[in-house]
């Protein structure tokens, strides 16, 4: 991903649960699935062009795939990575206002 990508490529979906909702209310801090070989400078610029905001921070986890199926036909799934961001004092993404 070291070539410049569009900012919708990297930013793959919002991560909607209890504890991101959490996170945004207390720390001002919102979170993404991003693409796997995506770095924090490729995060932080697409979510300042896709949302027009100021970001503070960028923290990445690889979550890895859980295994699935039974014997003998096992299997796993992919290995995803999730991104919190935090975003400067002020700043808010409308899509995590109206959720």
């Amino acid at each position: 991903m070291s070539t410049a990508k569009d900012p919708r490529e990297i930013i793959l979906a919002p991560v909607i649960t209890e504890k991101s909702m959490w996170l945004k209310e207390k720390y001002n801090q919102v979170t993404f699935w991003v693409h796997p070989e995506a770095n924090k400078i490729e995060i932080r610029k697409a979510v300042e062009d896709l949302f027009k905001v100021k970001v503070e921070k960028v923290q990445t986890i690889r979550v890895k795939g859980k295994p699935k199926g039974r014997w003998p036909r096992e299997g796993r799934r992919p290995l995803r990575k999730k991104a919190i961001v935090r975003l400067a004092p002020g700043e808010s993404i409308e899509f995590f206002e109206t959720v």
